[in-house]
């Protein structure tokens, strides 16, 4: 990789057989990830303050005003017209506004920061004097699907690679066992834009999200031979890599200069490895009962994406570079998209994520990796001040809450300001771009810098915007 971090892609039969798998399955076919792959990528051209980074990701645009956003007006106005002043357009997704709701839950200041947190963050709320809040961030669709890509790869269409993917191309992994991305999706199904929230796009495959199904028998999807193929024993398995060994080193010999087979082969030590080091990953029994009840694994309203916070953990200890962790799924309940009822469907949703991510931070912190891990919280967009079917929440893409914690932040800080509906950004007004620009400002990349040639454009995470929000910084 050349000093601008910039490289040319080419596009070729073998690239397109390379896309099309996914999970750590596909690695055994595509994932170039091995020691070579590692080693190969440059190291950050700045000292980094972050080395791997955990991104929790609620899908469905989790409500501000009824979590971190307190806004007094609502209560005063609730039940009356919502009237933001002459001239203002109000663009609802999905109905005409309703009347002012205020939030069904109460709010009280905590830490040292004095920050308003609902009620139904009761173990969130302890933590405050350590996160940094960006109180407005906005984005330029209140759509799921384009907002949802515009906050995992920085645009609103399909086809670029998301934030997992670009830090994987640029940093490799920490270890030649596992992969350098992966995505732990929601129990009940994956995310509004499916596998595209973990693409590679057009950089190669390898940088693609691995996914691992935290709950299910066999959590990654062919990193095993199916249940039917008896026929296929460990000795087997090995006779049949080392005949493919054999037969892609005879085809290697007259195409020195082309270095895609010997990265194909790499994927196979890969994937030997991966089958070896997963067991032990995903074994959340080594984990003491204390540790399993914290998370909430104890009981069932905080099992589900406390066990994938859980396994976060284990996997930045192994060397996963990113990992994102999704809570709630693309279909039209189980998520933060609460258009029918606030006080109902918020909550439960709410409790699990509360807990298990309380239990996220104090884990890391105890256990010193929070020193070199950054901890992002975010959604792709928030709610509106009026009501929805009586007592829901229409999608507001002008202002909603992202909040960082860990290596390089300053604690307890807050930055960007909404009205005093939580309808518009007003002061310091952040977007997806500079979201990214700073996570990478911390991994030890200049966004401006990390660009790939791709249809005769220089493309980046960021497009050509975004900048990093010194703000919230040590």
């Amino acid at each position: 990789m050349s000093s601008s971090m910039s490289i040319d892609i080419l596009q070729s039969r073998r690239d397109f057989l390379g896309r099309t798998t996914t999970g750590l399955g596909g690695i055994a076919l595509t994932d170039l990830l091995g020691r070579d792959t590692a080693m190969a990528a440059s190291p950050p051209p700045r000292k980094p303050k972050v080395r791997r980074v955990i991104q929790l990701f609620m899908n469905g645009g989790a409500s501000q005003m009824d979590l971190f956003d307190y806004k007094p007006k609502l209560e005063k106005l609730n039940g009356k017209k919502f009237d933001p002043g002459e001239g203002q357009r109000v663009e609802a997704s999905a109905s005409d506004p309703g009347a002012v709701m205020k939030s069904p839950f109460s709010f009280a200041q905590y830490g040292q920061s004095g920050r308003w947190m609902s009620d139904q963050l009761p173990h969130l709320s302890k933590h405050v004097d350590e996160i940094a809040f960006l109180m407005a961030m906005t984005s330029i669709s209140n759509v799921h699907g384009p907002a949802a890509y515009l906050q995992t790869s920085g645009f609103f269409l399909p086809g670029f690679p998301s934030a997992g993917a670009w830090i994987s191309h640029a940093l490799g992994s920490l270890s030649e066992n596992v992969p350098a991305f992966v995505a732990l999706p929601d129990d009940r199904g994956l995310p509004y834009n499916g596998r595209s929230a973990f693409t590679a796009g057009f950089l190669p495959a390898n940088h693609e999200g691995t996914i691992v199904h935290a709950n299910k028998p066999r959590p990654i999807t062919h990193l095993e031979p199916p249940e039917k193929a008896k026929h296929i024993t460990p000795a087997s398995r090995t006779e049949g890599l080392s005949l493919l060994g054999d037969l892609n080193a005879a085809h290697a010999k007259g195409r020195q200069g082309d270095s895609r087979l010997q990265a194909r082969a790499n994927s196979y030590e890969l994937a030997a490895r991966l089958q070896l080091a997963a067991p032990e990953l995903l074994d959340l029994s080594r984990e003491s009962e204390a540790i399993k009840s914290r998370y909430g694994l104890d009981k069932a309203e905080t099992e589900n994406f406390g066990r994938r916070c859980l396994l976060a953990r284990r996997m930045i200890e192994r060397g996963v570079r990113f990992v994102q962790v999704w809570s709630g799924h693309g279909g039209a309940r189980g998520n933060w998209d609460n258009h029918s009822s606030i006080p109902k469907q918020l909550p439960p949703i709410t409790q699990g994520m509360d807990q298990s991510t309380s239990a996220l931070l104090t884990d890391l912190r105890q256990r010193g990796l929070l020193e070199d891990t950054l901890l992002i919280w975010t959604t792709e967009f928030g709610r509106m001040p009026f009501s929805q079917n009586s007592v829901g929440r229409d999608h507001n893409g002008g202002t909603f809450v992202s909040w960082f914690a860990g290596a390089g932040i300053r604690e307890g800080a807050a930055f960007g300001q909404s009205d005093e509906w939580s309808w518009k950004a007003v002061a310091d007004a952040t977007n997806t771009y500079d979201f990214h620009a700073t996570i990478l400002h911390l991994l030890g990349i200049n966004h401006e810098e990390l660009t790939v040639r791709h249809g005769g454009i220089d493309r980046r995470l960021t497009d050509v915007h975004g900048h990093v929000i010194k703000e919230i910084l040590a």
